[in-house]
């Protein structure tokens, strides 16, 4: 099956609903499955959404499948086709929940716990809300409404793994990597944090979902580099490059120990930046972390670390590792982190080129930079923290040499 001409099809099939919704109270639908915990209330107060297509589908999982948009090149806006075509069924409960609200709430966490799309029978009340929010860590959809009614109408289907961490009493960073290394992949694990069922019992709670999906990136980031700091550091200087959805990217490899900074450009007219003028913002950790969260970047950084450092895991090696980002006016609507996961991803699935020298390394950049994506990396590059800092130490490797 051709997924993207059929995700075409359903988009066009679909859109015109969304243009007449207005009186919609009911639904029959299938959960992707997918659940959202909105931020923007006063904590400890949160919305709970569960998150199904306007009309019931059996392919309901592409409706919430980031690695499958980006293995199948979906353009932004067959993505947001997706997600406009999605009703955030929602209720208001604290973070550690009511006892109103206990059968909406174990009905959200059975929904994100599953690891196939859910059946479900909504009914709503008056007050829908139309548009997709703007956000950089968010992935947004169309229709926000007010539940009043709601039940599962199939069966859930939860890993053995995943059940056995819920009735025990590990803590959720622990559970995490846990699941992490039976192979669930990020974007799981973050919903299953979202909705409070890892963790020690009597510490567990609701977790608004642009905070789960920033934790999710970092406690799997702080574990891999665990990792690979017991390896040995990579032979060659690295230069990868690649772009996605007007997210154009560098990475650069050198051989020394584990340290990481990202650059993040928002060219005039991208989807962050309106202005006339370029804008910039960076973060940097050395080889013993950060004590801070990533201000400047935000969930950017840590989204960008990990696939970084799964991909350094796999070849068994160290490195530090420069990063910069060109957000391009191709990016014109803000599709959350997941964007620059899969940049990431595919920069270093192209395969790198390789360099004797720290000075062709840099060069080389430059000119990749310059050539193919009309940018000049030269100021950037001299502000780099890491880079002056290779720059002007000698590491063991070239004292002995």
């Amino acid at each position: 099956m051709d997924i993207k001409f059929e995700v075409i099809k359903k988009i066009s099939e679909a859109s015109f609903r969304y243009h007449s919704i207005k009186n919609l109270s009911n639904l029959e639908s299938v959960s992707p499955p997918s659940v959202f915990i909105g931020s923007r209330l006063r904590y400890p107060f949160v919305n709970v959404g569960i998150v199904s297509p306007i009309e019931g589908d059996k392919d309901a999982w592409i409706y919430d499948a980031p690695k499958t948009w980006a293995n199948n090149n979906f353009s932004i806006s067959n993505v947001l086709g997706l997600r406009n075509n999605l009703v955030n069924s929602r209720f208001l409960t604290r973070v550690k929940g009511n006892l109103k609200d206990k059968k909406f709430l174990g009905l959200a966490k059975e929904i994100a716990i599953s690891s196939k799309p859910v059946d479900v029978e909504i009914e709503l009340k008056r007050g829908l809300s139309l548009g997709l929010k703007k956000d950089k860590i968010l992935t947004g959809f169309g229709v926000r409404a007010p539940l009043k009614k709601a039940r599962i109408t199939g069966n859930v289907s939860v890993e053995k793994k995943l059940d056995r961490l819920i009735n025990d009493d590990v803590k959720a960073n622990e559970g995490l990597v846990e699941l992490y290394k039976n192979r669930f992949d990020g974007y799981s694990l973050s919903k299953i944090l979202s909705v409070g069922v890892l963790g020690l019992k009597k510490n567990r709670k609701i977790v608004p979902t642009r905070w789960s999906i920033t934790a999710t990136d970092d406690t799997l980031g702080k574990q891999l580099i665990k990792e690979i700091k017991d390896f040995k550091i990579i032979s060659d200087y690295e230069l990868f490059f690649g772009e996605f959805l007007g997210n154009q990217y560098l990475i650069l490899l050198f051989p020394r120990i584990w340290s990481f900074e990202l650059f993040e450009i928002y060219l005039p007219k991208s989807s962050w930046n309106p202005s006339d003028v370029i804008k910039a913002s960076t973060d940097y950790e050395n080889y013993y972390g950060r004590k801070t969260y990533a201000e400047a970047t935000a969930g950017g950084y840590y989204a960008t670390r990990l696939p970084i450092l799964e991909y350094l895991k796999s070849i068994k090696r160290q490195a530090s590792v420069f990063v910069i980002r060109l957000e391009t006016p191709s990016y014109w609507a803000g599709l959350g982190v997941w964007v620059v996961r899969e940049s990431v991803r595919k920069a270093l699935n192209k395969g790198s080129m390789k360099f004797d020298s720290r000075d062709e390394l840099i060069e080389s950049a430059k000119k990749i930079s310059n050539l193919k994506y009309n940018f000049n990396p030269e100021q950037i590059i001299q502000r780099s923290k890491l880079i002056n800092q290779i720059k002007s130490e000698r590491s063991l490797n070239e004292w002995l040499n």
